[in-house]
């Protein structure tokens, strides 16, 4: 085994048994980042001002009281909440033997962490340069099964077919994060700083056209005191496959018998709305294109990785969790739904040998647990020679994978993802370990 990767493991491994000595500093790292973005009816923040420093604030403080009084910390529990603070580099000692240019496609939700993790590679490794294209989540699944990208990127999770398509695959998580809610009626005197109270039910009635005005009771039962126009709620949605469609339809299927057994979920759904009558749907895509449809459109709803809602200033609604109570997406409410959802998958349901492939969080059990929140994943070939093109290429790619998943997760806080849980760590390490190039492993010496 490369010397680095065992170091690694043995590290994680020796830590593990110290876990209840570092949760202080976990949640305080958490808890900082989390108090720059725990979202109110009276802040909204851009993403260029989203860096972890300018969140150190007075804020802190209460939220690391909060969170040590909610966040359990037994040495389980404390172990799925975030990966080591302490890195050594992943790739230390490594270097590529020449220029090397990497390819990669898919998910949009993922994509200012991604871009985060190929510009910070690019410094650290100024002869490798990775590009990275949001095309949604069914065009990256599309693009690797070509073989026409060097790796892929979904928020779904793979279903038998796509695996038997594409022989040898697999995925691994890369991180976590929250699907928003998302509207505009500042036009109508409701700033977009206003939290307004959503159900399944009602999102289920915007999107199958049978609530078709924003005073509709259902909604103005939901938020008394909001003065709602009667115009009509346009409903925006995804236009491409997509894992962010998925997950919202996933949270709905799960938790609206009529939505499940007339929609479903998948990463592309027909949408009712488009074809029911006095309603109006509207299709765009990726996540930049459904935040900028409701960004440009008085009185549109849509759903969007949160980062796109905060950087468009749009206004981002609470919803009805599991245990009954209205939660809005922050860092410490996705936190919440991954530790009370998260299990530890198996190498099998990353190699499309066992299904469901993957990990479902939505509709998570937890008083603060935010209800749709999603897990996305890294698409690679195991034996990376199906398409990549060259040792050195593949030798490059399998060490920026095991840099994501370690020390780039330092950056997810930033751009409201949760950093993986090391019981995750722990199986991606595992199987990034299998990968190799026509049988000569790409991570041993």
């Amino acid at each position: 085994m490369h010397e680095t990767c065992r170091l690694m493991i043995h590290m994680s491994n020796k830590n593990n048994k110290r876990n209840i000595g570092i949760i202080a500093v976990v949640i305080v790292i958490i808890a900082a980042v989390a108090g720059g973005y725990y979202y109110s009816t009276s802040a909204s923040t851009s993403s260029q001002n989203m860096e972890a420093s300018s969140m150190m604030s007075t804020e802190t403080s209460a939220m690391v009281t909060s969170m040590t009084n909610q966040v359990p910390a037994t040495s389980t529990e404390a172990s799925m909440m975030t990966t080591e603070t302490s890195m050594i580099s992943s790739v230390a000692g490594w270097q590529p033997s020449g220029p090397v240019s990497l390819l990669g496609a898919g998910a949009t939700f993922p994509q200012p962490l991604i871009q985060k993790w190929t510009v910070t590679y690019n410094q650290l490794y100024p002869a490798v340069t990775i590009s990275y294209s949001g095309i949604g989540s069914g065009g990256g699944i599309q693009q690797i099964t070509a073989k026409t990208v060097d790796f892929g990127a979904s928020d779904a999770p793979l279903n038998t077919a796509q695996f038997a398509a594409a022989p040898g695959l697999v995925i691994f998580p890369e991180t976590l994060g929250g699907v928003a809610v998302t509207y505009n009626l500042a036009t109508f005197g409701i700033p977009n700083n206003t939290t307004l109270r959503f159900t399944s039910s009602v999102l289920a009635g915007i999107y199958m056209g049978e609530i078709t005005k924003w005073n509709d009771p259902q909604i103005e039962a939901l938020n008394p005191g909001v003065n709602f126009p009667s115009s009509l709620i346009t409903a925006v949605h995804r236009s491409d496959g997509s894992g962010t469609t998925f997950a919202f339809t996933h949270f709905l299927s799960v938790t609206n018998t009529t939505w499940a057994n007339h929609v479903g979920y998948s990463t592309s759904v027909t949408w009712p709305v488009d074809d029911a009558p006095n309603a109006n749907g509207v299709g765009a895509k990726g996540n930049p294109g459904v935040a900028g449809a409701v960004k440009n459109t008085n009185g549109a709803i849509g759903y969007v990785d949160v980062i796109y809602a905060i950087s468009n200033n749009l206004g981002v609604g609470s919803v009805l969790n599991q245990a009954g109570n209205f939660v809005v997406p922050t860092l410490q409410t996705i936190l919440y739904a991954a530790q009370n959802a998260t299990g530890t998958p198996s190498l099998s349901t990353l190699t499309g040998s066992a299904f469901p492939s993957g990990i479902t969080i939505v509709n998570a059990a937890g008083g603060q647990s935010y209800p749709i929140c999603t897990y996305t994943y890294i698409l690679v070939y195991q034996d990376m020679s199906k398409n990549v093109n060259s040792m050195d290429k593949a030798k490059t790619l399998a060490h920026f994978l095991w840099w994501a998943i370690h020390d780039g997760q330092q950056y997810s806080t930033a751009l409201i993802y949760v950093p993986l849980p090391a019981n995750v760590v722990s199986v991606d390490e595992q199987l990034l370990m299998t990968l190799n190039y026509q049988g000569t492993p790409l991570l041993t010496s």
